[in-house]
């Protein structure tokens, strides 16, 4: 079983021309095609919280649809974090993996079936400091480790580490495989590999890269990331 895996702080759908555009955020997401996307900044982050990205455009333009997390009606994640899926795919189970904050930042998990396969997919975005980045990292583990089940497990995310190897990294051990896809920020020209896939040993890497079209280096300060992944059959 093949998939392809995305992350994407979409900085509230506003561009680098300044322009709050939900529609041109849907056309960089059918660019990639991935089969899960973890989207960052989805949320405005006052108020009631409302989407950037209206359900009803993500249903009738993309193949897509929100993992829903019931927390807040005009919402389609937790503090800027969604999830979406391709329309086949089965949502066993979604929940909000508590994090220590500073700042408005998190993260949310979802157990998906696929192809009768049940995998993890965890969505977040860390804190700004390097020690409550260690501890965040930590608490998504603790999380995972004390779900039902093990299961082949994808994290990702913007996780605002500009150490390509140390700082929050230093937290996954030999269970956990850190993908690089390239640098991501800022996206007019990209010095930093902020956005990271992490994946569990059970997965096998086929290729992962940077998303750079004409649309995404206009349609967000980040680039998005990708990861195309196989499981081996049991």
């Amino acid at each position: 079983m093949e998939l392809t895996f995305a992350s994407y702080n979409i900085h509230k759908a506003v561009g680098l021309d300044r322009r709050r555009d939900p529609d041109r955020i849907l056309a960089i997401l059918n660019e990639i095609g991935a089969d899960v996307v973890a989207l960052q900044e989805a949320d405005r982050r006052f108020g009631r919280r409302e989407t950037v990205l209206p359900l009803a455009a993500i249903e009738g333009h993309t193949p897509y649809r929100a993992i829903p997390l019931q927390m807040k009606p005009d919402s389609i994640g937790w503090h800027g974090n969604a999830l979406l899926v391709r329309r086949e795919i089965e949502v066993e189970e979604a929940a909000i993996v508590p994090l220590p904050t500073l700042e408005p930042r998190g993260a949310i998990r979802a157990d998906l079936k696929i192809e009768g396969r049940r995998l993890r997919v965890v969505g977040m975005h860390l804190d700004l400091s390097g020690l409550r980045r260690r501890q965040q990292v930590r608490s998504i583990l603790a999380h995972v480790a004390a779900c039902n089940g093990a299961s082949p497990t994808v994290l990702m995310g913007d996780f605002n580490e500009w150490a390509r190897h140390g700082g929050c990294f230093h937290e996954f051990l030999h269970d956990w495989h850190l993908l690089a896809p390239g640098r991501s920020f800022p996206s007019r020209r990209p010095v930093a590999q902020l956005d990271r896939i992490v994946v569990s040993n059970d997965w096998q890497l086929v290729g992962t890269g940077v998303h750079h079209s004409a649309l995404a280096a206009r349609g967000s300060d980040h680039l998005p990331v990708w990861a195309r992944l196989t499981l081996p059959k049991n």
